[in-house]
């Protein structure tokens, strides 16, 4: 992406995102509600977005602010009070953070099977889904011409595999998992969403990476401006938002390497044991990765939403930005590595 392009605020549909958690998908009394979402500020304060629109903006509201808006009675909780009291604590919106987090503080949701991602961005994480799924294909079409467009058409390859050696190579693979031929595509499939899991933090980390260089560079003509550079405050937060985004990036990098080395080991001696440790392995970070990935992408997003081009604005103004906006949320990102990503 060229300077001159500028940053756009990033925006996926709403079960595609890390920051966003539409509501309809929520079993609430509240017919408002229902098509309100439930989004994560730059403060990463979440709020109910009761309507957005590019003409009007967005109109947010504060969860403790909802039963003065809804007349709900004063002298009890309402249901749906105390639901959004919950889920706005949740530190992710991702579809594999909820997944857990809804089922740890029992809340329910209309439809289980709605925590997935689009069929769009599926298919937009398949290059990353290969370096998952190439040594499982080397295993089973070793010298055979196979192309597949997405998981789902790998999977379809695994059902009815028309290949002879193809038939003999999942029979034998089969036998290690100690399962039936015919249950091994389903296998697979459960299996294939920790592999698409691992993709969907990927994706979300390498795009933000014109972000970072973005910000980073915004640091220095703050840090050398005659009159900005007096503040020893603001000199100790640019030096903050520097560490957390060069610290919780490279620990992301970490992690998600740790996970693909073990993923590209498990296809060596392959059994269900092995698949079992790693998606436990994966899972256990599902929360403490979307989070930090939520936080980063929110205030990244804002910043570039600011600022998307470097000579957007000026040193005093993103100095502005940064103490008043920004802040807060890279003080809760940085409490996330310290608490939760370190071991």
């Amino acid at each position: 992406m060229n300077d001159d392009d500028g940053l756009k605020a990033i925006n996926d549909s709403d079960m595609d995102s890390l920051f966003v958690l539409p509501l309809s998908i929520i079993p609430l009394q509240t017919p408002a509600l229902q098509a309100a979402r439930l989004i994560k500020n730059v403060r990463l304060r979440s709020v109910v977005e009761i309507f957005s629109d590019a003409q009007t903006g967005s109109g947010q509201v504060e969860v403790e602010a909802l039963p003065a808006m809804f007349n709900w009675p004063a002298d009890q909780v309402h249901p749906d009070l105390m639901v959004l009291r919950r889920l706005a604590l949740l530190p992710s919106y991702d579809v594999y953070s909820l997944r857990i987090s809804l089922r740890e503080h029992g809340i329910m949701v209309n439809d289980y099977a709605a925590l997935k991602l689009s069929p769009e961005k599926a298919t937009e994480l398949t290059r990353y889904m290969v370096m998952f799924t190439r040594p499982l294909m080397k295993m089973i079409y070793s010298g055979e011409d196979v192309n597949f467009e997405n998981y789902d058409d790998l999977l379809r390859l695994f059902r009815d595999p028309d290949v002879k050696k193809a038939r003999v190579r999942l029979e034998s693979m089969a036998q290690s998992l100690n399962i039936e031929v015919f249950d091994v595509p389903r296998f697979l499939e459960d299996y294939g969403d920790t592999f698409m899991s691992l993709s969907y933090f990927r994706h979300c980390l390498d795009r933000l990476e014109p972000y970072f260089t973005a910000c980073l560079r915004a640091l220095a003509p703050i840090r050398s401006h005659f009159q900005l550079r007096q503040n020893i405050n603001l000199m100790k937060t640019c030096d903050m938002v520097e560490e957390v985004i060069n610290s919780m990036s490279a620990t992301i990098t970490g992690r998600l390497e740790v996970f693909e080395k073990r993923t590209g080991e498990m296809w060596e001696n392959i059994s269900q044991e092995e698949f079992r440790a790693i998606r436990t392995m994966v899972e256990r970070y599902h929360i403490t990765i979307g989070a930090a990935l939520c936080g980063l992408t929110v205030i990244m997003s804002s910043f570039a939403k600011m600022f998307p081009r470097p000579n957007s604005g000026g040193p005093i103004k993103r100095a502005d930005f940064i103490m008043t906006e920004m802040i807060q949320g890279i003080e809760l990102i940085r409490d996330v590595e310290k608490r939760y990503m370190g071991t």
